[in-house]
């Protein structure tokens, strides 16, 4: 068993974004995985605001982020990039945080003309936290239906895509994790 950490940089309290990680990490539990999910709304606002690194919740994030084996983290596109809110977050966090950790990084937006925020906004943030970045998805809000709290995705090929990016990143996992046994 290994655990995987599924980070929400949703700021919205009915999120397409935290859906879709919430189905990951049902799949990912059906894989045999502990999977913890953090949303950044459970973060306290004055530790996020005043920058307060040493607060306990900022603390046992880092904690928790430090000892998975796998993380996935998640945001919807505001203005081209990845939410401030997870950025403040991630800026209190220790620089390799994510020490040789595979990363898969999902977006999603309500135009295709956001594709690319994945790799030129949130990709880099955590290769700079020392994350092994893994291809990503991006996601349509069109292509999620928020109705549907078991698989909230309604497009068969992004559902598709999603999968295998998603035995992608448990295939890096397992192998890291046999690699150390």
């Amino acid at each position: 068993m290994s655990e995987i950490v599924i980070l929400s940089g949703s700021p919205s309290e009915s999120s397409r974004s935290d859906l879709v990680l919430k189905y990951i990490g049902s799949l990912l539990k059906k894989e045999g995985f502990i999977v913890t999910h953090i949303s950044i709304r459970d973060v306290p606002h004055e530790a996020l605001f005043y920058g307060k690194f040493n607060d306990p919740a900022i603390e046992n994030v880092a904690s928790l982020i430090q000892g998975a084996k796998g993380v996935v983290v998640g945001s919807p596109v505001y203005k081209a990039a990845y939410s401030g809110v997870l950025k403040a977050l991630l800026d209190l966090l220790p620089q390799d945080v994510l020490q040789g950790t595979p990363v898969l990084p999902l977006m999603t937006g309500g135009s295709p003309s956001h594709l690319l925020a994945i790799e030129y906004t949130l990709k880099p943030l955590l290769a700079t936290l020392k994350g092994q970045n893994l291809k990503g998805v991006y996601l349509l809000d069109s292509q999620i239906d928020k109705r549907q709290i078991d698989n909230p995705i309604v497009q068969n090929e992004i559902l598709d895509r999603l999968k295998k990016q998603l035995y992608y990143f448990v295939e890096t996992v397992n192998r890291q994790k046999n690699a150390v046994l």
